[in-house]
C-alpha cells in the first residue's frame, strides 16, 4: 500500500546530491539508447552475415524490441509507484547490459532476435521510474529543464552509440561492439544503486496533489484507462506515437541509407551522421526544455506549442537529408561531409523537442504518485508504435520500393515515414487546450 506522504516542516532543497542523482541517471538512460540503436549503424553487416532482407532486420531492431519493452513498461512503471524505484533502475540496468554483451554471441538470426527480446526486457524498467525520481527531485519551475537534461539520453546516445559503434564494428567487427557497450553497463548499474538518491514522493507537490492511499489497489488496467481517459493525456501519447514511427524509422535507417546511397563505410557513415545528428539533437533537447520553463511562466500552453513546432519543423529537415544531391559535399581534412548532414543536424534539434517536452507535460498532468505509471503509459505509445512499428514498417517500405527503384527504395520509403510527424502536430494542437483546463483543475484542487 502507498502511503500518505506527511508534510514536511520544511520544503526540500536541491543539492549537489540531486544533479549527481540526475547525472547518473541521464548516463543510464544515455547507456539503455546506445544498447538500443547501436544495432542501426550494425544492420549492414549483421544483414550479410545472416542473410536476412531488410523487413527481417526491421523486425529486429523494431517489433522484437518494441512489443516487449511496451508490454512490461506499465506493470514496472505501477511497481515504481509504490516501491524504491532506485533499486529498480540498478536492477534492469544490469540485466540490460548483459543482454546486451550476449548479443555479440549471437551465430544465428533467430539467437540474436532472442538477444534483442531480451535487452527490450530489462530497459522496460529504466525510463518511467527514471522520470518519477526527477520529477521527484526539482520544484515544477525547474522540472522541464532537468527533464530536458535526462532526455538528452537518446541524443547522446545515439551519437556515441553511431560514432564509437562505427568505429569498433570497422576495425573489430560488430560483435566486440555489443561488449564493448554492455560491461560498462553493468559497471554502472552498480553506481546506481549506491549513488543514486531515492526522493520523497510529492515533496515538492501541494498536499492534495500527494500520493493517494488507495491508488495502489486500483487494478492496473482501470489506472491506465482511467488515465487515457484524459483528453489532454491521450492526445499527448498519441502525438507522441506518431512522430515515434517517423523519429525511429529514421533513427534506425538513416545509416544505412548513408551507406547505400551515399557510399560510407560503415565508421565514416557513424562519425559523421552520429556528430550532426546527436549534437542538432542534444542542444536542441536543452533549448526546448529552458524556452518551455520560461514561457510555460506566461502561459501554459507553450508546454505543448512548442512541441508542435519542433515537430513541423522536423519534417523539411528529414526531406532535406534525404533528397539534397549525393554530389554536393565539403572535405574536412580526410573526411567527406555531404550538405544533407546539415539538415541530419535541424532533423535532430526539432526532432528531440516532442519527447522532452511530453514527459514533463505528462508529469504535471497527474499526481507524485502516479507519474512512473503516466510515463510508462506514454511510453507504450513511444515503444509500441516508434520502435516497434516505425523501424518494421520503413524496412517493409523499402523492400517494396526496391522491386522497382532499386536501392532509392530505402530513401522513398524514409521520405514517406519522416510525414508522420504531420499527425503528431495535430494531435498536440489538439492536447493544448484540455492540457490546460487540466492543470488550471488541479490548482483549484490543490488550493
Amino acid at each position: 500500500m502507498l502511503r500518505m506522504h506527511t508534510p514536511q516542516t520544511s520544503p526540500p532543497t536541491v543539492t549537489w546530491r540531486t544533479h549527481l542523482s540526475l547525472a547518473l541517471l541521464a548516463l543510464v538512460y544515455i547507456f539503455s539508447f546506445i544498447d538500443r540503436q547501436v544495432l542501426s549503424i550494425l544492420l549492414e553487416p549483421i544483414k550479410q552475415e545472416f542473410g536476412a532482407s531488410d523487413t527481417q532486420m526491421g523486425l529486429l531492431t523494431g517489433l522484437a524490441f518494441g512489443l516487449i519493452y511496451a508490454l512490461l513498461g506499465i506493470p514496472v512503471g505501477r511497481m515504481a509507484d509504490t516501491q524504491n524505484r532506485r533499486n529498480i533502475v540498478a536492477v534492469c540496468c544490469g540485466v540490460w547490459s548483459l543482454a546486451t554483451a550476449a548479443c555479440g554471441f549471437a551465430t544465428q538470426y533467430w539467437h540474436m532476435l532472442a538477444a534483442r527480446m531480451s535487452v527490450a526486457v530489462g530497459e522496460a524498467g529504466g525510463m518511467a521510474p527514471s522520470i518519477s525520481i526527477v520529477s521527484d527531485s526539482y520544484p515544477p519551475r525547474m522540472r522541464s529543464f532537468a527533464i530536458s537534461l535526462f532526455m538528452m539520453g537518446p541524443n547522446l546516445g545515439t551519437l556515441l552509440g553511431l560514432v564509437i559503434g562505427g568505429m569498433v564494428a570497422q576495425y573489430y567487427g560488430w560483435r566486440a561492439v555489443f561488449l564493448a557497450f554492455g560491461i560498462p553497463g553493468v559497471i554502472l548499474a552498480v553506481l546506481v544503486y549506491f549513488f543514486v538518491k531515492e526522493p520523497v514522493r510529492g515533496a515538492y507537490e501541494a498536499p492534495k496533489t500527494k500520493p493517494v492511499a488507495n491508488a495502489a489497489r486500483e487494478p492496473m488496467l482501470k489506472q491506465v484507462f482511467r488515465l487515457l481517459g484524459m483528453k489532454a493525456l491521450r492526445n499527448i501519447c498519441l502525438a507522441c506515437g506518431m512522430a515515434g514511427i517517423a523519429g525511429y524509422g529514421y533513427g534506425v535507417w538513416a545509416p544505412s541509407f548513408f551507406i547505400r546511397i551515399h557510399g560510407m563505410s560503415i565508421s565514416h557513415a557513424g562519425l559523421v551522421f552520429g556528430i550532426a545528428s546527436g549534437s542538432g539533437a542534444v542542444v536542441g533537447a536543452m533549448f526546448c526544455g529552458w524556452l518551455s520553463d520560461k514561457l510555460t511562466q506566461r502561459d501554459s500552453r507553450w508546454q505543448l506549442r512548442l512541441a508542435a513546432i519542433g515537430s513541423f519543423c522536423a519534417v523539411p529537415a528529414a526531406l532535406g537529408v534525404f533528397f539534397w544531391p549525393v554530389s554536393d559535399f565539403w572535405m574536412l581534412g580526410s573526411i567527406k561531409v555531404p550538405v544533407a548532414m546539415v539538415f541530419a543536424l535541424m532533423f535532430g534539434f526539432f526532432g528531440a523537442w516532442f519527447a522532452t517536452l511530453s514527459y514533463s507535460a505528462i508529469s504535471q498532468l497527474v499526481g507524485a504518485g502516479e507519474r512512473s505509471v503516466a510515463a510508462a503509459v506514454l511510453n507504450l505509445f513511444i515503444t509500441l508504435l516508434g520502435v516497434g512499428v516505425g523501424p518494421l514498417v520503413t524496412g517493409m517500405l523499402s523492400d517494396y520500393f526496391a522491386k522497382t527503384h532499386g536501392t532509392e527504395g530505402l530513401r522513398l520509403a524514409l521520405s514517406g515515414v519522416s510525414m508522420m510527424f504531420l499527425l503528431t502536430v495535430l494531435f498536440f494542437a489538439l492536447a493544448i487546450k484540455p492540457y490546460k483546463q487540466r492543470l488550471q483543475q488541479m490548482q483549484s484542487a490543490s488550493a
